[in-house]
């Protein structure tokens, strides 16, 4: 992994980490959730005035991303429901680049270093034990439990089919374009019919998620999505999910969480993977 993908990569971190203390900040979790998801459409429409349109073998991987990247979001609000979604939703961050390394490894057939798996177990671990250290409710609650695994797996299958979508589209930012307007067209027509007082609010209540929140998380996974064109999906998956360090330190200095031994020695464990990553070379 190159030095520009690397810091690329932690910027897409950083801005998941910002818009997701967002959505958890405000009280209206769906406005907010649906305040990001509609708000790629700005940047996703004047993104396609300068790149070019994704070609038609990556026509597939768009729809199949359409049906999973909402599924990703409909766990992800299930998950607000039933629980704290900080003790349960480490678990998804640290599962995911496990099976995206698995899934790459045993079935796609990519070659990764030693060093290289062992820096993404480390920073999974590392991720995983944040939720040790968040509390009780996200282990013992085995309904809360189950969620996370179940957006972890999203999460995994968006990561491998996005990836490889990009890769055969030519455009990997045009790709995330016409994802990103089609996700968002889906997740305004299911808000339309189950809950229309959201986008009722939308213009008044959620005009900064809209824009900011839906901006940064725009920009962060068109990130994400050229790393993968240049950069193995497991090592791009893996150090986007040291987001969850950028959260931990939102919420410490920002929103004044307390900070633990816990949470210090699970961060530790997970830049000690990052540091394994940059070390290793693809």
């Amino acid at each position: 992994m190159s030095v520009t993908v690397f810091f690329a990569v932690l910027t897409a971190a950083l801005l998941h980490a910002t818009w997701n203390a967002m959505v958890k900040g405000g009280a209206d979790k769906r406005l907010n959730m649906a305040g990001v998801v509609i708000g790629h459409t700005p940047l996703a429409l004047l993104a396609l005035v300068f790149v070019p349109a994704p070609a038609p073998e990556s026509y597939p991987y768009i729809l199949a991303g359409m049906v999973l990247h909402f599924g990703y979001q409909m766990f992800l609000l299930g998950s607000y429901k039933i629980g704290d979604l900080t003790q349960v939703y480490p678990i998804a961050r640290g599962v995911a680049p496990l099976l995206v390394a698995g899934v790459s490894v045993v079935a796609l057939g990519v070659e990764l270093s030693g060093l290289e798996l062992l820096a993404v177990i480390t920073i999974a671990i590392g991720i995983l034990s944040i939720s040790l250290v968040r509390g009780a409710d996200g282990l013992r609650n085995g309904k809360a439990t189950g969620m996370a695994l179940t957006t972890g797996c999203f999460i995994a299958s968006y990561s491998l089919v996005d990836g490889m979508g990009a890769r055969v589209s030519g455009s990997a930012v045009g790709f995330y374009a016409w994802l990103g307007l089609a996700n968002a067209a889906i997740f305004a027509l299911y808000m339309a019919v189950t809950t229309p007082q959201v986008l009722r609010d939308m213009p008044r209540k959620g005009a900064k998620l809209f824009w900011i929140g839906g901006g940064a998380s725009f920009l962060a996974y068109s990130l994400v999505i050229w790393s993968f064109t240049q950069a193995p999906i497991a090592l791009v998956t893996a150090l986007r999910e040291t987001s969850i360090i950028f959260a931990l330190l939102i919420g410490v200095l920002l929103m004044g969480e307390r900070l633990s031994l816990g949470k210090i020695l699970s961060t530790a464990i997970t830049l000690a993977g990052v540091v394994l990553l940059r070390a290793g070379k693809s």
